[in-house]
This record gives structure tokens, sequence and C-alpha cells, in this order.
């Protein structure tokens, strides 16, 4: 095996191992630093000595690891007898704990961001390294992070069924983070997402899937040689995966069948509207305004609400997507700059480049930064001429 195929093995097999550690009597942070020096001796060994059952190994090495831990642990005398109760060598069980993994990360006393990096350790098997790296933090500070975060989950018990809405925005935020670093968020969302939507039958799991799908399928015409943004309009479509957006487009329509509609279904038909269009002006924007509608009922969001008022703005012109943008607060993320876009659409050149810089000044990250400044110096210069 290369070694992209053993990491890759290892991530999938990962949850599965802490999940049977656990279900002996494991405490869960000591057996996920178990798990977690299983997986390096792994990486030590399987190259030149692969196992034939490699999740048996996993779990054999790992209970090994941690039984040796518990024995130096001042608690050793009350957890003494679980090394009488070493199992035999031979296959793992068959059974798959991902799922209690993925409420039990996703638990409400955890923060957003705390309940993120213990998913990608313990669900998606990655390194604190590899987390930190993704987030730009340093190492200790991750590793703090997800030592906190395990001390908090562990003991709980799974006595009633977990949130799903909890896993489910949890998996968002991992997929909003993007790439950066050496491991690509977007792609490992998507890969937890999957796992997950194929063990619960839930129309929003499904939903959230095709969402990923459709929006990652235009990563690649997102930005441009130099690095620079590029708008949704001014995007080469001819760069879109349209295998993604085919098997998100089947997903959602097999979840919006079942009429249980949620808000990552609403969102996916919305960016499955933008993905079907052969060009911007194509743009069913009617049917996108009706399922912003749907989506505000959902949600309440006010950011749903600025998001509508450029659907509105595309579909009944910028003097009514100006209209529904007087209902909202200005103080929103965003809101001059879909006040600049609007205001440009209706011919007031003066006011959007200065709502563009405006915008450019609160922008949340360089790239739309620069993206919103060479926007008003368009407009500066197209008015000096």
């Amino acid at each position: 095996m290369t070694s992209e195929v053993d990491e890759t093995l290892l991530r999938s097999l990962s949850p599965g191992v802490l999940g049977i550690l656990v279900r002996r009597g494991a405490d869960f942070a000591a057996a996920e630093d178990a798990v977690q020096e299983a997986l390096i001796e792994a990486v030590r060994v399987w190259p030149a000595d692969p196992p034939r059952d490699a999740k048996g190994w996993l779990v054999t090495v790992a209970w090994r690891r941690f039984l040796d831990a518990a024995r130096a642990d001042t608690a050793r005398r009350r957890r003494e007898g679980l090394a009488d109760e070493e199992p035999p060598p031979g296959p793992a069980p068959s059974a798959d704990d991902t799922l209690q993994l993925y409420f039990l990360c996703a638990h409400p006393s955890l923060t957003p961001s705390s309940a993120v990096a213990l998913t990608l350790r313990a669900v998606g098997g990655l390194t604190t390294r590899q987390i930190a790296q993704a987030y730009l933090v340093p190492e200790a500070t991750m590793a703090q992070r997800i030592s906190r975060a395990k001390r908090t989950v562990s003991g709980v018990r799974f006595d009633r069924p977990g949130d799903v809405a909890t896993v489910l925005r949890v998996l968002y935020l991992v997929f909003n983070e993007g790439y950066s670093g050496d491991v690509d968020l977007a792609a490992e969302a998507i890969r937890l997402t999957r796992q997950l939507a194929a063990a619960i039958d839930h129309p929003e799991a499904a939903g959230l899937l095709a969402l990923m799908l459709l929006h990652h399928a235009r990563r690649t015409a997102r930005t441009a040689p130099d690095g620079g943004l590029v708008p949704l309009a001014e995007q080469d479509r001819g760069r879109w995966d349209t295998a993604a957006i085919a098997e998100g487009i089947g997903i959602l329509q097999a979840a919006l069948a079942r009429d249980r509609l949620g808000e990552y279904q609403a969102q996916a038909a919305i960016a499955a509207l933008h993905a079907d269009a052969p060009t911007t002006a194509e743009t069913d924007w009617v049917q996108i305004v009706e399922w912003y509608d749907e989506l505000a009922g959902l949600t309440n969001s006010p950011l749903v609400r600025l998001n509508r008022a450029v659907a509105v703005g595309e579909a009944d012109g910028p003097r009514a997507g100006l209209a529904a943008l007087a209902l909202l607060d200005d103080s929103l993320p965003r809101y001059a700059a879909v006040a600049a876009y609007l205001h440009e659409r209706e011919g007031d050149l003066s006011t959007a480049a200065r709502l563009y810089a405006r915008a450019a000044a609160k922008a949340p990250n360089l790239a739309e930064r620069d993206h919103l400044t060479r926007q008003a110096a368009r407009l500066n210069a197209g008015r000096r001429r």
C-alpha cells in the first residue's frame, strides 16, 4: 500500500476503533489517546508488514496502549480489572460506533470550535498537527483545545438519542472553513457528511451533503490565477465539476421528495438553481427568491434576508432589491457590499463606490477585501474619465 492509501484507510478505521474501546469501558479521553498512538504505530509498521485485518490490528494495539496507560495512572486500582478482559486476537467486531462518536463530539457543552476540532480528531482521524495547520493556530494551542474537549465529554453516557441538528451544524462549520494547510477541510467535511448520511435516515443529512457537493463543485472557478476572488456571475462555468453537481442534485431531489423540508435542503435548492443555469442571465431568480422565502421562514436569519435582497434585485430589479435591503440592519456582515452592488445596478456609481470601500474595510478575509477594493477603484476610475 502507498502512504496515501494508508492514511485514507487509517482515517476511515479510526472512529470504529475508538468506539470499540469506549464500549469496552475505556474513558473517552484515554481511549482517544490510545487510538492515536496505534495510528502512529501503524504508519511505522504497516508499509513493511501490512496486517491481514487492519481494524483488528488497530483495536489490539490501541487496547494494549490503553491498558499500559491505565496501569500507570493514579486510578490503576479501579481499572486494573480491565487487564484481565483483553479479548483474544481475531477479527474486530463489526458494530459501527461512528454515529455515537458524532453525537459525542457535538455535545452541547462544547463550544463550536471545540466540537469541530474534536470531530476532526476522533471521527475524521486527523492528527493534532493537521488540525492546527488547517486552522492556522499553533499545534500546542490546538492540543489544549482538544484536550479540554475530551475531558468535557469523558464519562458522557448515551442513554438518549443525540441531537442530529447539532452534528449537522458542526459538519457545516467544518465545510465552511474551506482549505488551508495540508488538510482540505471542505473535502473532509464532505467525506464525514457522506458517512453520516449513509448511517442515518434523515433528509437534512442528505440535504447538507447535497449542499456541500453543489458548492464544492464550483471551487476551482472561484479564484483567479493570481488568487483573486471571482464572483459567481464571472466564473467560468466550464470549470465547474458537473459530476458533483449531478450527484448533489440527485441527492437533493430524493430528500425533497420526502416532504420534510429543512434549512440545508432549502440552501441546496438555491445552490442547485445556480448550478443548473447555463449562464448567469439564464438563472431562475424568481424561483431562487421563493426558496429564500422558505429558508427565511425556517431560520428567521437576517443573513438569509440579506442574501434574499440580492436575489430580489436580480428578479425584480435593483430598486426592489434596495427596498428589501432597507428593512434590514445596516450593521449586518456584508450589508455594505450588497448595498454597493445594488446601487451600481441602479446606476448610482458614486454611492456604490463609497459603499464598496466601506465594505472592503470590514471584509472578513484578504481575498474579499482585495475584491471589494478593486470594485471601488473600478467605479472611481470610470467616474473620472
